[in-house]
């Protein structure tokens, strides 16, 4: 075997690039059952971001359903998520340009059933078919009225068309997801919540009689409350509700047998609601997005579902006659989408040697088969970094959590006595959490050289509520403390340069990464992907679903609009000390351009090394397969130069100021 070339650690030839990723990696998603048929939501980098909706047939065939140029996303909340189903061979979508509903028939092009408003006014997701009332039922939100925030309901669509735009079922709450019907049709549960919760906070699960016209009568609260989250609502095949509930301080799954339960002014029957395996695990996932789900019924006794434990994914069947869970084999480390029917399970799952993969589980043999693959880039184990799952110390005597990836490449060592680079992750959010499923474009950094840490800080999900909420109030400074001392135990330990520690993030994740690089004096350079420099005009001008999150975790605005000025980054660009990249997407509706480009401008003032790069045409995280080659080749790029040393590859240069 070949002796590996001596080089400098970020200077080492991979063949993880970013041409090889956007070519063959794209998104998996929302995974929907339909007779013996299985479908899932493919997001193609080189169709512009388009999402085709993709069926596999019993005998293995896998073909497009989506015909071009139609894109099936939806805007509600602007994250989206839930934005098609099938019934009988039709599928139903919400198409990205218009925001209208459509029907496909088997062979046929689509239809509309919802009217074209200007600026896609009227917003449909997480929709289900009503077969005895030949409806869909789903969320919609309504911008139609400019002079005050959308107006969010639940709404009944002909599957025949509905120029009316829906009719209006629940209303009243700031927000509504997860609208379920009974198996016999004559009953409705959904989630409801309002500002200034996010439904990771509280949320409320509603019941309601349908009438003979379709109508909702007398509805009843379940369970839920201000400080209680409640995600994914299922009724089993025999009829009874269940549910996850984090009302123990762990979302756990629970089932509610029916009965007259209270109405909103009193209690909820908590004889009526049963725990059926109470543990330290999470069962439940933050809904950033409709239409998720962690388990599903294979009979009336008999329930699959992932859980997550010590940020891991577990496979389990629960048996609901004894209310034992058992874990199923699986090699996989994380999972998601999970649908469920007699015999197999189908689902999303990764491990840190497999990208995220559409999996069908037979539940006789507990043998998992791949479907489809979100990269099709061969990678030998060799070129892979194997991420360690690390505790650290933090403030306050915590202990915060972590992947680390050290540098791996079978043809590269480093000059005796040098140490790599470390890129810090900060995940986007803030409620969220990281995932040590193998990622090209994490692999492209440690294969070049570079060691990664990426951060569960204290606000992360997986860890139950107690950790969750650490960043109640807390946002920009306990995520950074997380980062800070992540990076400076990693650089302790022997395992990364302290003079070359990078810090990067998108989104809430870009917030921590300029909070750190203002506040603190640890890092040498850092990467903000779509990230937010000014608080108070994120307060003021985000969408409705996120513009009231900033009350949880930093303070009620305007009311202490000093603890917003306190911690933006936007105002204290005095105390920078660090060169920075920023990316942005101009169409961005969730954090606009315009933070990104004062910060800019704010730091080349200042006379620091500072880029900028916008991409017109991208929203709130890159889709398009130039847009990510640049954004991954430019960043190489920026440290090369910051860290002076000479990239394997030629790459575009991006414009730096002050340098």
């Amino acid at each position: 075997m070949d002796q590996p070339t001596v080089a400098s650690y970020g200077s080492w030839r991979s063949p993880i690039t970013s041409d090889a990723i956007v070519a063959g990696t794209i998104g998996l998603s929302q995974i929907v059952l339909d007779g013996d048929d299985i479908y899932w939501l493919e997001a193609r980098p080189e169709e512009q971001g388009r999402n085709v909706v993709v069926r596999r047939t019993p005998d293995g065939q896998i073909s497009d359903v989506t015909p071009p140029p139609y894109n099936v996303r939806t805007r509600v909340h602007e994250y989206g998520g839930g934005a098609y189903t099938v019934c009988d061979g039709v599928v139903y979508f919400a198409n990205f340009s218009d925001q209208r509903l459509y029907r496909q028939d088997p062979a046929a092009a689509p239809r509309p059933l919802t009217p074209e408003t200007p600026d896609a006014a009227l917003r449909y997701a997480d929709m289900i078919v009503d077969r005895a009332r030949q409806r869909l039922v789903c969320v919609r939100e309504d911008h139609r009225a400019s002079d005050r925030e959308a107006v969010n309901t639940v709404v009944a669509v002909s599957i025949e068309g509905d120029e009316t735009g829906g009719q209006v079922l629940v209303s009243g709450d700031d927000f509504f997801s997860s609208p379920r019907l009974s198996p016999d049709g004559s009953q409705l549960a959904a989630l409801a919540w309002n500002h200034p919760n996010m439904p990771w906070d509280g949320t409320e699960l509603w019941v309601g009689e349908l009438t003979a016209n379709g109508a909702i009568g007398e509805a009843r609260r379940v369970a839920g409350g201000l400080t209680e989250s409640i995600f994914q609502p299922e009724w089993s095949p025999d009829g009874t509700l269940y549910f996850v509930s984090d009302r123990t301080g762990w979302w756990n799954l629970y089932r509610w047998r029916g009965g007259e339960a209270e109405r909103r002014e009193g209690g909820e029957g908590e004889g009526e609601i049963e725990a059926l395996c109470p543990m330290e695990a999470e069962f439940g996932e933050p809904q950033w997005v409709f239409g998720l789900s962690l388990y599903g019924f294979a009979s009336a006794d008999q329930l699959i579902c992932v859980y997550f434990k010590d940020g891991l994914g577990h496979l389990a069947r629960l048996d609901m006659a004894s209310r034992t869970l058992s874990d199923l084999p699986t090699p996989y480390t994380d999972m998601g989408d999970v649908r469920v029917r007699p015999g197999e399970t189908v689902f999303l799952a990764g491990s840190p040697v497999e990208t995220w993969s559409v999996v069908r589980y037979d539940l006789a043999t507990d043998e998992p088969q791949v479907l489809r693959r979100s990269s099709q880039l061969d990678l030998p184990n060799a070129y892979l970094s194997i991420p360690q799952p690390i505790e650290f110390p933090t403030e306050g005597g915590r202990t915060a959590h972590a992947f680390y990836y050290p540098p791996q490449n079978p043809e590269f060592v480093a000059p005796a006595g040098e140490l790599p680079p470390l890129i810090v992750q900060s995940h986007g959010g803030p409620t969220g959490a990281t995932s040590a499923v193998l990622s090209p474009a994490l692999q492209y950094w440690t294969s070049r050289g570079f060691a990664v840490l990426d951060v569960n800080y204290g606000g992360s999900t997986g860890y139950g509520r107690a950790y969750r909420e650490r960043l109640k109030g807390q946002w920009g400074i306990v995520d950074v403390d997380d980062c800070v001392n992540g990076a400076e135990y990693v650089a302790m330990q022997g395992l990364a340069d302290p003079n070359r520690l990078i810090i990067r993030g998108g989104s809430a994740g870009g917030y921590t990464t300029l909070a750190a690089l203002t506040f603190r004096s640890v890092f040498s350079a850092g990467t903000s992907r779509y990230g937010i420099g000014d608080l108070e005009a994120m307060a003021k001008e985000t969408h409705k679903f996120e513009s009231r999150y900033l009350d949880g975790l930093i303070a009620p605005y305007p009311a202490r609009r000093d603890v917003y000025l306190e911690r933006s980054p936007i105002h204290f660009t005095d105390q920078l000390a660090a060169p920075m990249i920023l990316f942005q997407g101009l169409e961005d509706k969730v954090v606009p351009p315009n933070q990104a480009e004062t910060m800019y401008e704010a730091v080349r003032k200042k006379g620091l090394p500072v880029a900028y790069v916008p991409f017109a045409g991208e929203q709130h995280g890159f889709r398009r397969a130039e847009n990510i080659k640049r954004s991954m080749d430019g960043e190489l790029y920026f440290y090369a130069r910051i860290f002076c040393f000479e990239p394997a590859e030629p790459i575009e240069p991006v414009p730096i100021a002050n340098l």
